[in-house]
């Protein structure tokens, strides 16, 4: 009986295929970016959500379940990435419709090749809507950022000096140092900045009247939300949230 050919490991498959700077150049040329301007106008838009964190609803009063049609079984839902789509979709000035096989990455993360370990970043509410941790891109591509070092190293790099700011998560101490000796720069995009090195990525979508509209919405529903909260409405979470962001709760 044949012994079953065992593959390489499917990154290392690719790599011998395409180059990691070909990877970059399509990343680099597809990425929708938010305005640094954006940014800071409204870094965090949904405090009230992190990943994982139940979902209500009238006015945050009911559990929103979850019903399995084949075995009667509910469960309370929970968030996956709903409201930082929503997020990088309003500061990009598009709607969901007009977003069709695009995909919200969140730039800083845990990161776990085996999928086991939580995600810490994600499920706390200061990084989890944050528009300077997140990038747009066609939903092919987010194979890439989801499972490549190199990829997401780069992402981090080119996010920190955009925006000024990197994630400071306790458990990201080592991805920070990661990146300050990062050496691959021939694979690193152009258009793309780095310190001392100033540069517009390609793809930024700036700030407008539309933009701004939207963000002054959200702000005035978070107050709002705030001064007449729901039975299970975090008050406590997202006043710490805006806290971090230096954010006026009037």
């Amino acid at each position: 009986m044949a012994t079953p050919t065992q593959l390489p490991d499917g990154l290392d498959a690719l790599r011998a295929e395409m180059e990691l700077r070909e990877i970059m150049r399509l990343i680099e040329r597809t990425a929708r970016w938010v305005d640094p301007a954006t940014f800071r106008l409204l870094p965090m838009w949904y405090p009230e959500h992190a990943r994982r964190t139940y979902f209500y609803k009238n006015n945050w009063s009911e559990p929103q379940l979850n019903k399995n049609r084949q075995t009667g079984h509910t469960e309370h839902k929970r968030e996956g990435n709903v409201h930082a789509n929503k997020s990088l979709t309003y500061a990009l000035g598009l709607r969901s419709d007009d977003r069709p096989n695009w995909s919200c990455c969140h730039i800083w993360g845990v990161d776990d090749p085996s999928y086991q370990e939580a995600n810490a970043v994600v499920q706390d509410r200061r990084f989890f809507s944050c528009v300077a941790n997140m990038v747009l891109l066609p939903t092919p591509l987010k194979a890439f950022t989801d499972t490549m070092p190199e990829v997401k190293a780069m992402l981090r790099i080119c996010a920190r000096n955009l925006y000024d700011w990197h994630c400071d998560h306790e458990s990201l101490a080592e991805t920070i140092a990661a990146i300050e000796t990062w050496g691959d720069w021939d694979a690193y995009p152009k258009s793309w900045p780095r310190v001392q090195v100033p540069a517009t990525p390609l793809g930024i979508v700036p700030l407008n009247d539309g933009i701004r509209k939207c963000a002054k919405r959200r702000l005035v529903q978070i107050r709002r939300d705030l001064a007449d909260p729901g039975p299970h409405y975090p008050i406590e979470e997202v006043k710490a949230a805006l806290a971090y962001w230096g954010i006026p709760l009037d």
